[in-house]
């Protein structure tokens, strides 16, 4: 009887240590899962960064930097502007006058449906 319960001893303390090596195996694979999971994230956020940075060269490269372009924005309002001046200040007079003529210019007459009840 002796021999049973020191079998069932050692058998309930070799499934204590089987149970504590399954939970430290599982405690060192979810701490590996988390470091391949910051690890990850770290390889991605360096891609993300260096095409952020490829992408800002090739952008400066083939349009320039967003001051170059604000100012050659400005630039060419500037000169639409004055193209515009220039035709307001061009054409000015004539539009004036024939807005003038139209409206002193008044024809009275019968309105063509008026007329037709008339007859």
């Amino acid at each position: 009887m002796a021999s049973q319960t020191q079998g069932i001893q050692q058998l309930l303390a070799a499934e204590k240590r089987a149970a504590e090596k399954v939970a430290e195996a599982r405690k060192r694979k979810a701490r590996r899962l988390k470091q391949a999971k910051e690890e990850a994230q770290d390889e991605i956020e360096k891609y993300r960064q260096e095409r952020d940075r490829q992408f800002k060269e090739f952008e400066t490269k083939h349009m320039g930097s967003k001051e170059d372009v604000a100012a050659r924005i400005e630039v060419d309002t500037k000169i639409k502007i004055e193209e515009m001046q220039k035709a307001v200040n061009t054409h000015k007079e004539a539009v004036i006058t024939k807005v003038l003529e139209l409206v002193y210019d008044i024809k009275p007459e019968l309105h063509k449906n008026y007329q037709a009840s008339l007859k």
